[in-house]
């Protein structure tokens, strides 16, 4: 991968595994908030699993320029439109299937309000829109606490302990889905994801950038999840099958743990540049275990050796970021 648009291929091949379980679903899927960081290649994926068989109806205000247009190209039937305006979200086309991206996380420290709005109120407006539907919906890995790095990672069954307001805010959504999931009968999945990554954003990103400009690496989280994009979208479209009342919860992340000091060694070796290192290691991080996620799915089919490798070429190369911090380091929760 050393351009965008084998990148962008990459992460939209459909597994045979993805285009028998979306064989399985009956009608259009809706995906709401195509235009962030996931939202494109998640609709890519669906057309390509899909082969033109239904609509892929993508959602979105849409602003980076060309998107919209682009996705149209391809195929799929784009409603530019802001799901948080009342209107707006009556007004969008009825879909059996609804994959649900948005969110607030980036900014939102002092700005708690509307983090609040688009990760709990705005769900529960979406939920009762299409209360008739299937609902994957995007949730977070934040919702856990953070953990013993030695205790393998919360699983789906742990109790959750949100820390800060985007993480509380994330749980709210999930507890909201879950009230109108069981009002009105609507089948749910909810996916707690982190961290997921492509060679534009994500942990690896940010450790590559900060290896290359010798700037010092937190290593207060010393281990990591993280899991290639493609795979969590796949995940995404597959758990429409597995939505339910009350909701089925799924961690979504890879089977390692990701050592922050050795990652930056790595990256540091495929970039000539020797890491600089700050603190030491806490006995605690933010950890998921998705071993419900593997056994339904599979394993990432990218490991976190090719990752570094393709990541480490992509950033040396000067390809194109999103420039979107994903603050991993932060334990007080405000990002």
């Amino acid at each position: 991968m050393r351009t965008t648009a084998e990148l962008e291929e990459r992460l939209a091949r459909p597994t045979p595994g993805l285009v028998d379980d979306l064989g399985k679903l009956d009608g259009d899927i809706m995906i709401l908030g195509a235009g962030g960081k996931l939202g494109p290649s998640l609709v890519r994926l669906a057309l390509n699993a899909t082969a033109g068989d239904r609509r892929i109806i993508a959602v979105s205000r849409f602003s980076e320029p060309g998107l919209a247009q682009a996705l149209q190209d391809e195929g799929a039937t784009v409603v530019a439109a802001d799901v948080a305006d009342e209107q707006a979200l009556r007004e969008l086309p009825d879909a059996p299937n609804v994959v649900f991206l948005v969110g607030a996380k980036f900014g939102t420290s002092g700005r708690a309000h509307a983090a609040w709005f688009t990760n709990t109120y705005l769900p529960g407006r979406v939920a009762e829109r299409f209360a008739g539907s299937r609902i994957a919906a995007l949730s977070t890995g934040n919702v856990y606490p953070l953990v013993p790095v030695t205790s393998g990672g919360s699983t789906e069954g742990s109790p959750t302990g949100p820390v800060g307001d985007y993480a509380m805010s994330c749980l709210g959504r999930e507890r909201v889905l879950t009230y109108f999931a069981e009002r009105n009968g609507t089948p749910v999945s909810l996916l707690r994801l982190n961290y997921a990554v492509e060679l534009r954003y994500g942990v690896l990103v940010d450790l590559a950038q900060k290896v290359l400009a010798s700037e010092p690496v937190d290593l207060a989280t010393g281990q990591v999840n993280v899991v290639w994009q493609g795979y969590a979208n796949e995940v995404a479209l597959r758990s429409l099958l597995l939505a339910d009342v009350p909701p089925y919860v799924l961690n979504v992340t890879g089977p390692e743990l990701i050592s922050v000091r050795q990652a930056a060694l790595a990256l540091g070796e495929a970039l000539g540049k020797e890491p600089v290192f700050t603190g030491e290691e806490a006995p605690t991080a933010l950890l998921s275990n998705a071993s419900r996620c593997h056994r339904l799915f599979g394993y990432p089919e990218l490991t976190p050796a090719e990752l570094i490798e393709h990541t480490a070429r992509w950033v040396a190369d000067g390809g194109p970021l999103l420039g979107k911090p994903t603050k991993f380091e932060r334990r007080d929760g405000r990002f």
